[in-house]
């Protein structure tokens, strides 16, 4: 059989070897690590977020009022449910 880019069609499969001390470099590793920075997370674009959830501006009456909906099965109804959809798609298409 040819060689084709110097691989030749009789040669033997050999076994893979763990690589011995011999064949490994102990080079001390103070010598070879570089200082690495450090991880950095940006979140910019929600801060305005954070800083809402931070203030706990909750008005009791409202959550109260909405649990009492919920509960009878008042709450949802078609005209809430479109207002809902309407917001978020336009929030989607921004």
């Amino acid at each position: 059989m040819s060689t084709i880019n110097s691989v030749g069609g009789n040669s033997p499969i050999q076994r893979p070897t763990a690589p011995t001390a011999a064949t490994t470099s102990a080079a001390p590793a103070s010598t070879t690590s570089t200082a690495r920075p450090a991880d950095k997370l940006d979140l910019s674009g929600t801060n305005h977020l954070l800083q809402s959830l931070k203030t706990n501006n909750i008005r009791a009456d409202k959550v109260a009022s909405v649990k009492a909906q919920i509960a009878n099965g008042t709450y949802e109804d078609d005209h809430k449910l479109n207002g809902a959809l309407d917001g978020l798609l336009d929030d989607l298409l921004k």
